[in-house]
């Protein structure tokens, strides 16, 4: 918890559970009745001494601290209150965030009713994709143990066998007696894999290309071998809703496929004999270029860390579908950032083709920061996901100076493109209207397609 935790209610809630006054209260933690009451009325943050004091003397779980993750938080409460029918009402965020604050359980409450009156489903799926979002961003996206296991399988397998798909496919076959089977699209409408434990076969649609083909059977083979280990990192996370834990182990389920295709010390030793050269990683490896953005936010390990990343996938709308912070400590810096001078807006213009850009961002998490970005964008796999969207992987212009994709790339911050800053045509710092005069001036050098 930080010097800044606003907790009022809460700390009231088990004042009156132990039967305490203020003046009881106050006395016990060592502090005054009127500083504990302006902290109960949130008008004082509870400092990291007082909570430490409340944590001692009361056996009290910091957790229940964040109660307001079991509805998404702000954002989530946001969500609900962007309801159609709550338009006439003018609620805006700063109106949120004092009810969340003042009254967390009246909070839940509503947001329990609105769930189970049928207009929540979406909400629900969103706050369980921010509550596994931050459970990651706790373990900076790199699970230790399971790295390590994946790095270990992956290395006996290259020795004895060498083609990474052969091998982990005879995996499936030796010892989980698991054939794995190409079938044509019509049979596998809507779906890319599918595991049928009746005819013992893991399918997967021939819409497949190679690169996805080999992840899904690194993905099985990590499901079945380090089942275990994946359930203790969900235990651990104590997610409130089911969806949100169904979340967790999908992500790490597509670690580990990462962990086996590109495993740690070769990975990492070939990032940094190349400058993290995209083009040469996708290809030394066999995988797709996203699976390449992705593994380089997940390279934390003690003694042998790789370059802090964060990754982010924007669709053409400009949505931000997918973001991982890796260690990079950007705490989603992107989630508003819809400008048009942003260099993922011109990639979908340019298919195909790396582009890169110094950028500060001027608001939300992260604002001032100087990045550079590497955004290109992929395709679908013609399945479940079929449109084109721009991956974004963003480092701290700071770490910057050796990446082959920065060479002949200014990295001074004077030079940065400042984002956040408001549209010359409406004045709205998150305007969506295309300003191609302005992107024509900003455009980064486009390398050459990965």
């Amino acid at each position: 918890m930080t010097d800044t935790l606003l907790a009022g209610p809460a700390l009231r809630r088990l004042r009156k559970r132990e039967g305490l006054t203020q003046a009881n209260m106050a006395s016990l933690l060592g502090i005054s009745p009127s500083y504990l009451n302006l902290i109960e009325r949130n008008q004082r943050p509870l400092s990291a001494r007082v909570l430490v004091q409340v944590i001692e003397r009361f056996d009290f779980d910091p957790r229940s601290l964040r109660e307001d993750d079991a509805i998404g938080g702000l954002d989530g409460m946001a969500r609900r209150m962007a309801d159609k029918r709550f338009a006439d009402l003018g609620i805006d965020r700063e109106e949120v965030q004092e009810f969340l604050a003042a009254a967390p359980q009246v909070a839940a409450a509503f947001a329990r009713l609105y769930d189970s009156g049928g207009g929540g489903e979406r909400v629900v799926a969103e706050d369980a994709a921010v509550s596994t979002r931050r459970a990651i961003e706790r373990w900076q996206n790199h699970f230790a143990d399971l790295d390590h296991a994946a790095e270990d399988l992956a290395d006996e397998l290259r020795l004895s066998r060498g083609e990474i798909s052969a091998a982990l496919s005879e995996r499936l076959r030796e010892r989980h007696q698991l054939q794995v089977r190409i079938l044509p699209a019509e049979v596998m409408p809507g779906q890319v894999h599918r595991l049928d434990l009746h005819a013992r076969q893991l399918q997967l649609s021939e819409m497949l290309p190679g690169a996805a083909r080999r992840f899904q059977i690194a993905r099985q083979v990590g499901q079945l071998e380090m089942r275990d280990g994946i359930e203790t990192i969900v235990a651990g996370a104590n997610l409130a809703s089911l969806e949100a834990r169904d979340l967790l182990r999908e992500h790490i389920a597509d670690y580990l496929a990462g962990a086996l295709l590109l495993p740690y010390r070769r990975f990492l030793r070939a990032c940094e004999a190349t400058g993290y050269d995209l083009a040469v990683l996708q290809r030394r490896f066999a995988v797709s270029f996203d699976q390449v953005a992705e593994r380089l936010t997940t390279l934390g390990r003690v003694g042998e860390r790789g370059l802090p990343f964060f990754m982010a996938v924007i669709d053409r709308a400009g949505r931000m579908t997918r973001f991982i912070a890796g260690g990079s400590g950007a705490l989603y810096p992107l989630e508003g950032a819809r400008w048009p001078a942003w260099v993922p807006y011109a990639a979908f213009e340019r298919p195909g083709t790396v582009l890169t850009q110094a950028a500060t961002f001027g608001e939300g998490e992260g604002a001032g920061r100087h990045w550079f970005t590497i955004t290109r964008t992929v395709d679908g796999d013609g399945v479940m996901c079929s449109g084109r969207r721009a991956v974004v992987l963003g480092i701290e212009a700071r770490f910057a100076a050796d990446l082959a994709h920065a060479r002949g790339a200014s990295l001074d911050r004077l030079d940065a493109v400042p984002l956040g800053t408001p549209c010359g045509r409406c004045g709205k710092a998150e305007c969506l209207t295309p300003a191609p005069a302005r992107l024509a001036s900003t455009l980064p050098r486009p390398r050459s397609g990965v």
